[in-house]
């Protein structure tokens, strides 16, 4: 906060800069800048949400291409049980004869 000596030496450059919009001219043209810049900030956040969901769409895409065969897999053997399949073959003739 600035006391009134502080006020009183302020230079003409940054009265220039703090000077008061109490104009009708003044208050449209900072009207107006402001509905632009409103408008511009909109358009960009519209563009970067518009990326990032192409991106997020692209990466969902590529992860459900790469695990479709896991999926697959998986619809055909469903979990709970637990299922062996194969033969085994046992050499019995090997543990009938004792060897002394």
């Amino acid at each position: 906060m600035q006391t009134d000596e502080e006020r009183s030496t302020l230079t003409e450059s940054d009265a220039r800069f703090s000077t008061n919009a109490s104009g009708l001219p003044a208050k449209v043209l900072t009207f107006a800048s402001a509905a632009v810049l409103l408008v511009v900030a909109f358009m960009f956040s519209l563009l970067v949400f518009a990326i990032l969901v192409t991106v997020g769409l692209l990466v969902w895409g590529y992860l459900w291409w790469k695990t479709r065969e896991l999926r697959r897999q998986m619809r055909e053997r469903p979990p709970g049980g637990r299922v062996i399949e194969g033969e085994a073959i046992r050499d019995d003739e090997s543990h009938d004869k004792v060897e002394c």
